[in-house]
């Protein structure tokens, strides 16, 4: 681990200890970040949201769990994928109710090819947080990768609608309603 990382994790312990909030803050908080997502006014506004949603996502009340986190992103990152499983493979252990425990374990199998049980941590992601819409695009690059565009287009579909101003993704949904539109899908 690099000083800078070590720094990094050092004071996100110390802004943690000092924003320490209980599971029914963290709800209510999020609630208030998705309503605001869903009518933010420009992409800026969005994008400014988002970042507090993942931040209060990847924030556990559990010390082991965050240090844990850090590692499997840090793995990841650095494209060591088994040993980024292998981190949030013991958060989902240490607390299967942590969606991000399950969504980040999804991301790592998805980029080392494991579409199965990526698409697996994802349905569990969901059970847990049904807006996750970090989850819902994986599953649409999954379903694009294994060639069921109408599936894909569903799971960007229930994107936009928690998070409409993704211009980018928007514009990919129109293109592929086109398309299936074309083929009478």
């Amino acid at each position: 681990m690099t000083d800078g990382v070590v720094n990094l994790t050092a004071e996100r312990q110390k802004e943690q200890q000092r924003l320490k909030i209980t599971l029914e803050e963290k709800k209510a908080m999020l609630d208030s970040l998705f309503a605001q997502l869903k009518t933010a006014e420009s992409e800026d506004a969005a994008a400014f949201i988002e970042n507090l949603i993942w931040e209060l996502w990847t924030t556990s009340e559990r010390e082991d769990i965050n240090v844990l986190m850090a590692k499997g992103i840090e793995e990841m990152s650095e494209n060591n994928y088994t040993r980024a499983i292998q981190a949030f493979s013991a958060i989902t252990e240490l607390d299967p109710d942590f969606p991000e425990g399950w969504n980040k374990r999804a991301t790592a199998y998805y980029l080392k090819g494991d579409f199965a049980a990526s698409m697996k941590d994802i349905e569990r992601t969901l059970a847990l947080e049904p807006r996750h819409f970090g989850a819902l695009s994986g599953l649409g690059l999954i379903y694009m990768a294994i060639g069921n565009e109408l599936a894909a287009l569903k799971a960007y579909e229930a994107v936009l609608q928690i998070h409409p101003q993704q211009r980018d993704l928007r514009k990919y949904v129109e293109n592929l309603r086109r398309k299936l539109g074309a083929r009478g899908l």
